[in-house]
């Protein structure tokens, strides 16, 4: 039996079309059974599209939601990637503002870094394990402060075999 992880994504603000939900299978000899140490390093990405960079200053807010459907628990985080395009202007942590909801319902900073021009959340921060069953949903804003920026905002979770 193949794992498995449901990805939904909820956008408003952002050009990244209808709303999807979809499941996705784990890679050919994904272990199925629980593991007792989670790697330090996730074994693969769960990508969904991407949607334009709006480099407007406005506050961008949109929702993304994971859903664990296999059997056993499963470690995962919430990334969501920023990307220059590929002949720049690169993209630097000061020219967005990311920010993710609280559970007292205060926006606090997401934490990005930068890696060949494309910025993504932290993914020890981000890392949490879902029981079979269980939903991780993630509220995230966005804003552009560079108004000459250009690049994409892409959605992801990582997972952890």
């Amino acid at each position: 039996m193949l794992a498995s992880v449901a990805l939904a994504v909820a956008a408003s603000g952002l050009t990244t079309g209808p709303a999807i939900a979809a499941t996705r299978q784990a890679a050919p000899g994904a272990a199925t059974s629980p593991q007792v140490r989670t790697p330090a390093a996730p074994g693969h990405y769960l990508d969904e599209p991407a949607g334009s960079l709006q480099a407007d200053g406005e506050q961008h807010e949109f929702t993304v939601t994971y859903r664990n459907d296999t059997a056993q628990d499963r470690t995962v985080a919430p990334q969501l990637l920023v990307v220059s395009p590929d002949g720049g202007p690169y993209l630097a942590p000061s020219d967005i503002l990311l920010e993710r909801l609280a559970a007292d319902g205060s926006w606090e900073p997401a934490r990005v870094g930068t890696r060949t021009g494309t910025l993504f959340t932290d993914l020890p921060g981000a890392r949490r394990t879902l029981h079979p069953g269980q939903r991780l949903t993630q509220v995230y804003r966005l804003t552009v402060l560079d108004p000459s920026a250009e690049g994409t905002v892409q959605p992801r979770v990582a997972l952890y075999d």
